[in-house]
């Protein structure tokens, strides 16, 4: 190994039977067959620095289960995301696999603490087929002018005697939702539950099942439900539901999902990144949920690392949607004025690669322009300053709520005020939402497509194609029509 720094409860043996029943439609390709094997390497690594630095290293190795993904499709054209994995073959150097993506360090740099040169640690995996003969592994990080660097590179003996292979936790319980065939030509979804003790797993059985049929009853997944298989993968945890630390709430869960991420109080991550994969190995899946068992509004979503909700919140089944379009489709979010994190999240002058947000640099060549209403002026006129007024209200309160809900459990007082003032939150959210809802359905440009200011949290010179998505505000309605051909054009790299 060289490393070289550049600048009802299914077993897996059930699952693979089922595989063998159902036989394999998706044929792999001979390429496949003369580079891989039907199984996985993971490749697991720590990703070091701040905004100017980016040190990687190796961790482990492992050897797991069968190669879900596409065995057609096995290089990524798509151009999204902010990193790219890529597999040579070691003896000629030729591109055998690769795959875009981003990153919760990906994300980290883009703070002000890193600005600020402080440094952080978070580890990462990356899946690839198994190699039959040496390869070289590498990342490569997008650069301000959009072109890739390679910042890694290591050479992969898939003889190596410490490529681990160990056996799978025993105490995983795995369930079928969905199942349309073998798992190489679908999208395989697999819904990891956290928060959920062993006495719960009645109650992680009926949400699986519960969100996953509004998954693929729902539209543009509906159309294409054929091509989706969803599992549910549940390791009990000690405790119920997941951490809040600005609310003073620290808890035992199996996957460590916490809300506070990255200091955002809604946004609701894990950085047990190898305690997942361990979890996640027990089904084959392509893409992965985790599901919090909580009532608590919040979720967050990365592309192709996973996404996040909660079970029983107003708003979960809008949000497991609207992460799912960023952890699968590489969807940006299309909403402006909530406060983040991020600092320069899209440099400016640059035309991002999400296919539901433009810059509006050449009007001329708009990414759906096949699309836009006709006889509709680009950029869009609409209500901006009515909108941005009435947005700021609801910040402004909801800020207030959040951090008197925060004094409240801090200074661990009575249960009933505590409930009472999340109940208020909750209902300040729902009726700004619906105010919202109607303010754009009278508009005269509702349901028309066209190029709207304000998108990818930047208010002005970033457009987005319809007036509201599922991607700008709360509640379940319609992906905008460019979100709509984004999640296709994906879904066709696994599937076609």
């Amino acid at each position: 190994m060289e490393t070289r720094q550049m600048a009802p409860t299914l077993s897996l043996t059930f699952i693979l039977g089922l595989i063998m029943i159902f036989g394999s439609p998706a044929t792999a390709d001979p390429v496949f067959s003369h580079h891989f094997l039907d199984e996985t390497l993971r490749i697991d690594y720590y990703h070091t620095g701040n905004s100017d630095e980016e040190i990687i290293s190796l961790d482990q190795v492992w050897r797991q289960g069968i190669w879900s993904g596409s065995r057609l499709h096995l290089l990524d054209d798509l151009d999204l995301g902010r990193y790219y994995q890529k597999v040579y073959d070691a003896q000629n150097g030729d591109l055998l696999y690769s795959k875009g993506f981003d990153s919760y360090y990906g994300e980290w740099k883009t703070t002000g603490p890193a600005a600020d040169g402080i440094r952080r640690t978070y580890h990462e995996s990356a899946r690839i087929p198994f190699p039959r003969r040496t390869i070289e592994f590498a990342l490569e990080v997008r650069q301000r002018d959009m072109t890739m660097k390679e910042i890694y590179r290591v050479k992969i003996d898939p003889d190596w005697h410490l490529i681990r292979k160990d056996p799978l936790d025993d105490d995983v319980i795995v369930m079928k939702a969905a199942y349309h065939g073998d798992p190489h030509g679908q999208v395989d979804v697999a819904i990891l539950g956290d928060g959920y003790t062993a006495a719960e797993e009645g109650k992680f059985r009926k949400d699986v099942q519960r969100f996953a049929d509004l998954m693929l009853g729902y539209e543009p997944y509906k159309s294409m439900a054929d091509k989706f298989n969803i599992w549910g993968v549940l390791k009990p945890s000690q405790q119920s539901g997941c951490d809040e630390p600005s609310r003073g709430v620290h808890l035992n869960t199996a996957l460590g999902s916490t809300f506070d991420s990255l200091g955002s109080e809604r946004y609701m991550l894990t950085e047990d990144n190898r305690v997942i994969r361990d979890v996640a190995a027990n089904a084959p899946y392509d893409v992965l949920y985790i599901m919090v068992n909580h009532e608590r509004y919040g979720g967050g979503g990365i592309y192709n690392l996973f996404c996040t909700f909660t079970s029983d919140n107003q708003w979960s089944e809008f949000v497991f949607l609207h992460e799912f379009g960023h952890s699968f489709a590489g969807l940006a979010d299309e909403y402006y004025s909530s406060s983040t994190s991020y600092n320069d999240f899209y440099p400016a002058g640059r035309e991002p690669h999400e296919r539901n947000i433009t810059a509006l640099i050449d009007a001329d060549d708009l990414k759906w322009a096949d699309q836009v209403t006709a006889g509709t002026t680009l950029p869009t006129p609409w209500k901006k300053a009515e909108y941005d007024a009435m947005d700021a209200e609801y910040m402004s309160g909801r800020v207030e709520q959040n951090k008197r809900i925060a004094e409240l459990m801090n200074k661990d007082t009575g249960d009933a005020e505590i409930a009472a003032a999340i109940a208020a939150g909750e209902a300040w959210s729902k009726s700004h939402q619906e105010k919202v809802d109607l303010w754009f359905q009278d508009s005269e440009f509702f349901g028309q497509v066209g190029a709207f200011e304000g998108a990818g949290y930047v208010s002005q010179g970033m457009y987005r194609s319809q007036l509201d998505c599922i991607m700008f505000t709360k509640g379940l309605k319609k992906f905008c029509a460019a979100c709509t051909a984004g999640i296709q054009e994906v879904t066709a790299r696994y599937t076609e």
